[in-house]
């Protein structure tokens, strides 16, 4: 089963005519007005389906609505893939930006459609893996999160991507300011977790291209369940690579996570066979020679960053600025991750 975009949310639609006469001018070889579907996702950045007769693209477009200040910058998405490109060959080909604003409203991106597998909440009916085949799977897919955080960002032209050394301060500082700014008045205030992170940030381990959101619905598998594409690079930045891993295992559901968190899995983490977060911890630091000593750090940083995230989500329903309904239930499982927090630092 491959993923499949549908029908365009009529909020989201675009003039098809005035996208295909630019692109035709950049592109060369479309011949034909494309037929255009969406992809389900659309809590990010808007991503559709362009299809000539002879040629797929994909285009990638910012919400309608409210943005945070540095993200949905469709020129620096495009960049940062360009000059990844020739040295870490997951990035998809992008082939056009346009910053004219009288064709879409807004910058918009094209590239290439890579065509592949990507896992969501369960296996597609046709596949079944052992518990060997999950681990060596799981493994194989984090295994290229190393190798992005091994690119040496002055040889991918990318040393100006970040601001440098203070990352994880610059992190803990603005997810706090983000989180604030789009509570609603049905959300918990969070002032404890965001002292503590304040409190016990450690210093950089080290810098280097961090993707951001790195988890299987944005990973690109062939029939043999290798890598093939790695999508979404909207928030890549320089940065510090515990935080790259803090961010992707928040969506790290296990086996024997409790219901509230199995309720929410998102990709096939639960298998017999995968590995648990702490293992995937200790395989990551062992590969990259980083201590994991201040893990706690980074795990409640990790869940906090993503309930900021459904947050800034939930928002832009709450104040009626979308209406994709997979947005509404974003509310009960920030405030449960923002307790998960909470809990931990009970603990202590």
């Amino acid at each position: 089963m491959k993923d499949q975009p549908g029908a365009l949310r009529d909020e989201d639609a675009f003039d098809t005519r005035a996208v295909h006469e630019w692109l035709s001018s950049t592109v060369d070889g479309l011949a034909g007005t494309p037929t255009v579907k969406q992809y389900p996702g659309g809590a990010s950045n808007l991503t559709y389906l362009l299809s000539y007769p002879d040629r797929e693209l994909i285009l990638r477009r910012p919400p309608i609505g409210h943005k945070a200040a540095s993200a949905h910058d469709m020129r620096r998405e495009y960049t940062v893939q360009k000059q990844l490109k020739p040295v870490y060959p997951y990035v998809p080909n992008v082939l056009a930006l346009c910053t004219d604003p009288d064709v879409i409203g807004s910058d918009f991106y094209v590239m290439e459609r890579i065509n592949g597998i990507i896992l969501r909440g369960d296996l597609p009916e046709d596949i079944t893996l052992s518990p060997d085949e999950a681990s060596s799977l799981a493994y194989r897919v984090f295994d290229r999160l190393i190798e992005l955080h091994e690119v040496d960002p002055e040889a991918a032209g990318l040393s100006d991507l970040g601001k440098g050394a203070g990352y994880v301060e610059r992190q803990v500082r603005g997810w706090s300011d983000r989180y604030r700014r789009a509570r609603t008045p049905n959300s918990p205030d969070g002032e404890k977790i965001m002292a503590w992170l304040h409190e016990n940030q450690p210093g950089d381990v080290r810098t280097c291209v961090i993707h951001n959101d790195f988890r299987f619905d944005n990973v690109i598998l062939d029939d043999d369940l290798r890598v093939v594409g790695v999508l979404d690079w909207e928030m890549a930045t320089l940065g510090d690579p515990l935080m790259d891993l803090a961010g992707s295992l928040a969506y790290w559901i296990q086996a024997d996570d409790d219901e509230v968190a199995l309720s929410s899995r998102r990709q096939p983490s639960h298998l017999p066979g995968m590995p648990k977060r702490r293992e995937l911890v200790a395989y990551y630091c062992d590969r990259m020679g980083i201590s994991a000593e201040n893990w706690l750090f980074y795990d409640v940083f990790g869940a906090f960053r993503l309930a900021v995230i459904m947050q800034q989500i939930y928002f832009r329903f709450h104040t009626g600025q979308t209406h994709n309904p997979a947005f509404a239930g974003m509310e009960t499982f920030l405030t449960y991750l923002l307790a998960r927090c909470e809990k931990k630092l009970s603990a202590l």
